[in-house]
């Protein structure tokens, strides 16, 4: 397994609208949406003048009326680019945490009443955006990153009493399933529902042949980390941005 894999995952599993490939690094651009889809990952080996590369990414960036964000991993290229980040003024913000989990022996949900979509749907979306206190003008910008998932996807509802508590995404590729937007409703929260909502992905993922997965967590977020760890998650390693 090379270095950036699990980045190369989520490139493919998160897929920016528009990429642009320079030099080595991957430039992403999603009208705002998310700093992942809209940040450049420097993954692969560097050869031009790398004040002159940093200045002409500001340029293309400010352009698109987005701030410059590199997405910095123990892997980027080349080894200093983060000092010379910092030199430049570029803030450290949004410590995370990759981590991995193998399905072998996962738990079996206790809570099954589901629905699931292997193609994105407004239903889907709008109940997202509520849980997440998350503006509908993004609506537009998420179907279209969602439609560009080429590999297999869901969707996935959980309801309790007839309401949706909770929802989230899972992506396989490559024996993995990456779980992405996992969200659970304001009101019922601390209930289990969260944990409820993984376990039924992961069934998924295992059922249609992923024998791994893998998440992305802020390092911030102490309940996320204590649900993932409850499941079995292990740190694979630590990724940050650095934003202009």
């Amino acid at each position: 397994m090379n270095n950036n894999f699990f980045e190369e995952l989520s490139l493919n599993q998160w897929p920016a609208i528009q990429t642009m490939h320079y030099d080595g690094w991957t430039l992403r651009f999603t009208n705002g949406y998310t700093k992942r889809a809209n940040s450049i990952h420097p993954l692969h080996h560097s050869t031009y003048d790398l004040n002159h590369k940093i200045k002409e990414c500001e340029h293309i960036y400010s352009h698109h009326k987005l701030n410059t964000s590199f997405k910095i991993t123990p892997f980027s290229q080349p080894d200093h680019l983060d000092e010379m980040l910092h030199e430049r003024g570029y803030s450290l913000i949004d410590p995370t945490s990759v981590q991995v989990v193998s399905l072998n022996n996962i738990k079996a949900p206790t809570l099954t009443n589901v629905e699931l979509y292997e193609q994105i749907n407004d239903d889907w979306i709008d109940h997202f955006c509520k849980m997440n206190t998350l503006s509908y003008s993004h609506k537009d910008t998420m179907k279209k990153m969602f439609l560009n998932i080429i590999t297999k996807k869901c969707f996935l509802s959980l309801y309790h009493k007839n309401q949706i508590v909770a929802c989230g995404l899972g992506v396989i590729e490559r024996d993995y399933i990456g779980l992405y937007d996992i969200i659970t409703d304001s009101k019922s929260r601390n209930q289990g529902f969260g944990e409820q909502l993984i376990l039924n992905l992961l069934k998924w993922g295992k059922n249609n042949g992923a024998k791994y997965s893998y998440l992305a967590v802020v390092l911030n977020n102490k309940p996320a980390l204590k649900l993932y760890s409850k499941i079995g998650y292990t740190e694979a390693y630590q990724y940050w941005y650095r934003v202009k």
